[in-house]
């Protein structure tokens, strides 16, 4: 085999004469001076057609290449320009790296594996790059990914949620695919206009195909899509919520008891010190969160008999409690059975006098078509907040990259269904 032929199957340099190469010890530099075959001479760096040369750019340029063990490599080449009609006067395309990016296809494609296999640590250290370049590569990689895949084929069932990203209520809005469960769609924001962004890019005739779309009830999302399955889990934690409410105000209550009703001491009590009841009650009330968050059927002993004593000591935070349980258990029935079970528990929680849960009941009339096609087709955003973690821990990880657009490229790659290869790897 020609040396030349090796060189180039070493460098990943198609259509391309290896011209020179040299090794410079002192610095651990490796140089490989190439030049385009005829046929890939003056091409537009963006659409890759043939175009008249301009001038010759800024001389020669360099590329950052795969390292051959703990050396450097670069490629170099001319770096004329080209007039193309359609984006003007632009850096001639090269076949081995992409338009405006200063290191080699294979280069991208390795930092881009090890973005979503391995720790920041560990791709920066490996490949010798700024963090950020890590993020500037892979949102490239998207780019030509996304060319290649349609994200929306065969969308059906849909989840919506946002996520948190940084600190100042910045967010991602999110859409996963419930049938396979990866990540379709991704985008900075959290309002109306963002969701429409989604719809948009899906197409009139392919949003139509969209049959079931199950989200929180969050207005903004609401606003956009008219028929959606609420999620049970953020309907039940609304209930939970408004139980809090009343345990919060029966602990004030209790607090405000025991100043009234007992003299105050500084330090710990002496030994024959008089009983303090309602210190004593106040304490318990507090420690009560958990039995009365908790599914009956997770408490421990211990928690069975702290709640059995609120409800005997506190009528009004009992019947909240049941209430959180009542609305809990609808999403256990049939749907004809949910539905009338449903309409009672509005009308028990209408009539309950807890502040907490009549507002709460105005809550779920009014997503009630939601809720229950929820039951009907058992559909929730329990995918969603799997994804929800997933991109979660993907954030910490991209901490310290310069836009959003990075996390969603990372995010894409990662859990979208087309992780990058190894160059090399079938």
């Amino acid at each position: 085999m020609r040396s030349l032929t090796i060189w180039r199957t070493l460098l990943g340099v198609d259509k391309a004469v290896v011209e020179a190469v040299d090794l410079d010890i002192s610095t651990g530099v490796f140089v490989a001076s190439v030049r385009l075959t005829r046929s890939m001479r003056n091409r537009c760096g963006s659409c890759q057609k043939r175009c008249p040369r301009y001038d010759e750019g800024a001389g020669r340029r360099r590329w950052r290449g795969l390292d051959f063990g703990s050396t450097r490599v670069f490629l170099e080449a001319d770096a004329p320009r080209v007039s193309c009609r359609e984006h003007g006067v632009i850096v001639a395309a090269v076949p081995w790296a992409r338009h405006q990016a200063g290191h080699t296809r294979h280069f991208d494609s390795y930092v881009a594996w090890l973005a979503t296999q391995t720790s920041k640590t560990a791709a920066t250290q490996l490949m010798r790059i700024a963090w950020r370049t890590v993020g500037a590569i892979i949102t490239r990689v998207w780019a030509d990914t996304e060319k290649l895949h349609d994200p929306f084929a065969g969308l059906t069932r849909i989840g919506i949620d946002e996520i948190s990203f940084k600190r100042g209520r910045k967010f991602l809005t999110v859409v996963v695919d419930h049938d396979s469960g990866r990540l379709v769609w991704a985008a900075p924001g959290q309002d109306k206009a963002t969701l429409g962004t989604f719809f948009d890019a899906l197409g009139a005739e392919r949003s139509a195909l969209i049959t079931h779309v199950s989200a929180d009830g969050a207005a903004w999302i609401a606003s956009v899509v008219a028929a959606r399955c609420a999620d049970p889990f953020h309907v039940v934690k609304w209930a939970t919520e408004a139980l809090d409410e009343v345990r919060k105000a029966a602990w004030t209550e209790a607090r405000k008891q025991a100043r009234l009703n007992e003299s105050r001491t500084v330090g710990r009590p002496v030994h024959d010190a008089p009983a303090r009841p309602h210190s004593e009650h106040a304490k318990l009330m507090m420690n009560s969160r958990y039995a009365l968050w908790k599914n009956p059927e997770n408490l421990t002993e211990k928690q069975q008999i702290k709640l059995a004593w609120v409800v005997h000591t506190n009528p009004a935070l009992g019947r909240a409690y049941y209430l959180k349980e009542g609305l809990r258990l609808v999403f256990k029935l049939p749907r004809d059975e949910a539905a009338e079970a449903l309409d009672k528990w509005v009308g028990w929680a209408r009539c309950s006098r807890i502040p907490s849960f009549v507002k709460l009941q105005r809550s779920i009339v009014k997503h009630r078509a939601a809720i229950l096609a929820s039951i009907e087709h058992g559909l929730s955003n329990g995918r969603i907040e799997s994804m929800n973690t997933k991109i979660r821990l993907l954030t910490r990880i991209a901490f310290g990259f310069k836009s959003p657009d990075a996390l969603i490229a990372l995010a894409m790659l990662s859990l979208g269904g087309h992780k990058p290869a190894l160059p090399g790897r079938v």
